[in-house]
C-alpha cells in the first residue's frame, strides 16, 4: 500500500454494529444505493410537518440557524446559504471582482456546473490536470499555467480527499492568487487538524442529494472575511426565493429517497426507476441547459427554510456520519492493501472524509455489470467535465489534461453512507477482484498519455 493512503485502524469497523451484523443469510438480498443513508425517519417527520403546515416552508428562522451552525462546524465566522453550491461559487467570484479577461485555475476532472460558474462571470476556466494518487490538482502543473490574468486558485478536495494545503497556500501566496476551496465532496474532512473550508479566502459546499448531508438541493459559502461576507449577504438578498411548489417537490424527493433507497427495497425500485427514465417527475439537480454550458433561467436562488431545517438536523449528526464513512473507507483500504491493490493516497497532515470511495478498474462497463445485483456503482467521473454534453461545453480542450481524461475512463466509486456495512463492501471488492477488474499496480503508468509519463509521488 502506498505511503499516505488510508489505513484501517485495528478493529474499528469490525466492532461497529452499524457497519456489520445481519450477515448475508436470511432476509431480502441487500442492494445498495449510491445515495441515501444521511437522513432519518425523524428528519422526514420534520419535512412532512413543513409540507402539512407550509406557512414557513420557504422563508423562516431556520435558515439563519443553519448558517450559524455551518459556520461553527467549519470554524469560521460567516456562512451564507444558496439553493446550490454552484450559485454560491458564482456569487463568490463576482464578490471577489472576477470577470471578463480574468482566469481561474481549476482541476480536471470536475463537474460542468463548476466550470459554468466561472464562465458565467465572463472569466476563463484554465484546467489543470489531476494527480492519480489523490485525484486532486497537480500543483506543479498549476504553477506552470499561471499567467498575469490568473486571479483564483480553485481547489477541489476530490471525493473528500484533502489537497496538500501547505503547498497550495504557498503557491497562491507566491503568485498573489485568491484561494477558493471546492468542498462539495469534503464536509467533515480536515487538514492539520483544521476543517476543510477554513483555509482559503472562502469555500463553498454542496448539500445536494449525493453529498455528505442532503437537503435535496443546497449550497453554502463560508468565509472568515467580514467584508467578503457582507458582499455575499447582499448578493444572497438579491437572489430569488424558490417557489413553494418547487420547495415541496424537494422535500417529497427527500422523503421518497429515504424510503426507496433502503437496501431491502432498492434493487426492485431501481429497475422501475430505470424503466421510467426521463419521465420521472422529481426535480433534477442539473438542468439540460447547464449540461450544455448555458445559463438557465432563475439560476440565482436561495435555500429555503424547510430545507435548512432538515440540513441543520443532519449537520448536528455530522460527526457520526463522517466517522462511519471513515470506517467504511478504512475497511475497503484494508481489504485492497492486503492484496497489493492500490488505495487512494492523502497528505500525511490530512484526514479525509470520503463521500464515495474511488476505485480504478480496468473495464468500467464490466465492473458495473459484475456488481449490478448488489449496488448502483458510482461513476464519478465519466468525463473531465461530469455530465456535460461535451467537454467543449465548458471550454475544455481535449488532450490538455491527459491524466484526468484517462481517469475518466477507469474510475468507479463505492458508497460510504450509513446504510453501507463492511460485509457489503467486502463482497463488492471481492466480486471486482474475482473478475480481475482491480489494478495491482499504480495507474501512474497511464499518467502521461499524450504528454509523457508523469509518476505518482506520495507525501513523505
Amino acid at each position: 500500500m502506498a505511503r499516505g493512503s488510508f489505513t484501517l485502524r485495528a478493529g474499528d469497523s469490525r466492532r461497529s454494529p452499524s457497519l456489520s451484523g445481519g450477515g448475508q443469510g436470511g432476509g431480502p438480498r441487500r442492494h445498495l444505493a449510491l445515495l441515501g443513508g444521511t437522513t432519518t425517519f425523524a428528519d422526514c417527520v420534520v419535512a412532512m410537518r413543513y409540507l402539512a403546515f407550509p406557512t414557513d416552508l420557504v422563508r423562516g428562522p431556520m435558515i439563519r440557524r443553519y448558517e450559524q451552525e455551518f459556520a461553527r462546524t467549519i470554524g469560521v465566522r460567516h456562512a451564507i446559504s444558496f439553493l446550490a453550491g454552484r450559485v454560491g461559487l458564482y456569487g463568490l467570484l463576482r464578490a471577489l471582482g472576477v470577470g471578463p479577461g480574468d482566469e481561474v485555475l481549476l482541476q480536471a476532472p470536475t463537474h460542468i456546473v463548476v466550470a459554468n460558474a466561472i464562465r458565467f462571470t465572463g472569466a476563463r476556466p484554465v484546467y489543470v490536470d489531476c494527480r492519480l494518487d489523490t485525484y486532486s490538482m497537480d500543483l506543479e502543473q498549476a504553477e506552470r499555467r499561471i499567467t498575469p490574468r490568473t486571479r483564483v486558485l480553485l481547489l477541489q478536495h476530490t471525493f473528500g480527499i484533502p489537497v496538500d494545503m501547505d503547498a497550495a497556500m504557498a503557491l497562491a501566496s507566491e503568485h498573489g492568487l485568491e484561494v477558493i476551496e471546492d468542498c462539495v465532496h469534503s464536509l467533515g474532512a480536515t487538514y492539520a487538524g483544521k476543517p476543510l473550508g477554513s483555509f482559503g479566502r472562502a469555500a463553498f459546499f454542496s448539500t445536494e442529494e449525493t453529498k455528505t448531508i442532503s437537503t435535496t438541493m443546497g449550497g453554502m459559502v463560508v468565509t472568515d472575511d467580514v467584508e467578503l461576507a457582507d458582499r455575499m449577504a447582499r448578493y444572497q438578498a438579491g437572489c430569488a426565493w424558490p417557489s413553494a411548489g418547487l420547495t415541496a417537490r424537494y422535500l417529497l424527493k427527500l422523503l421518497a429517497y429515504q424510503v426507496l433507497t433502503q437496501p431491502s427495497l432498492h434493487g426492485h425500485v431501481r429497475a422501475l426507476y430505470e424503466r421510467i427514465g426521463q419521465r420521472q417527475p422529481l426535480p433534477r439537480p442539473t438542468s439540460a441547459s447547464e449540461l450544455r454550458g448555458e445559463r438557465p433561467p432563475r439560476y440565482e436562488q436561495r435555500l429555503t427554510n424547510a430545507q435548512a431545517a432538515v440540513g441543520l438536523r443532519q449537520l448536528r449528526r455530522l460527526a457520526g456520519n463522517v466517522s462511519h464513512r471513515r470506517r467504511v473507507g478504512d475497511a475497503i483500504s484494508d481489504w485492497l492493501s492486503q492484496r497489493a491493490i492500490d488505495t487512494p493516497a492523502q497528505p500525511r497532515a490530512a484526514q479525509a472524509a470520503l463521500v464515495r470511495y474511488p476505485l480504478w478498474v480496468t473495464d468500467r462497463a464490466q465492473a458495473i455489470r459484475a456488481t449490478r445485483d448488489r449496488v448502483v456503482l458510482g461513476t464519478w467521473f465519466t468525463s473531465v467535465l461530469e455530465e456535460a454534453t461535451s467537454p467543449a461545453a465548458g471550454d475544455y480542450t481535449m488532450g490538455s489534461c491527459p491524466r484526468a481524461e484517462t481517469a475518466a475512463r477507469h474510475l468507479v466509486n463505492l458508497p460510504t453512507h450509513q446504510r453501507v456495512r463492511v460485509d457489503d463492501v467486502e463482497e463488492l471488492v471481492t466480486t471486482l477482484d474475482r473478475h480481475a477488474l482491480l489494478r495491482r499496480h499504480s495507474p501512474s503508468a497511464l499518467a502521461g498519455e499524450g504528454r509523457g509519463r508523469v509518476p505518482v509521488r506520495h507525501w513523505q
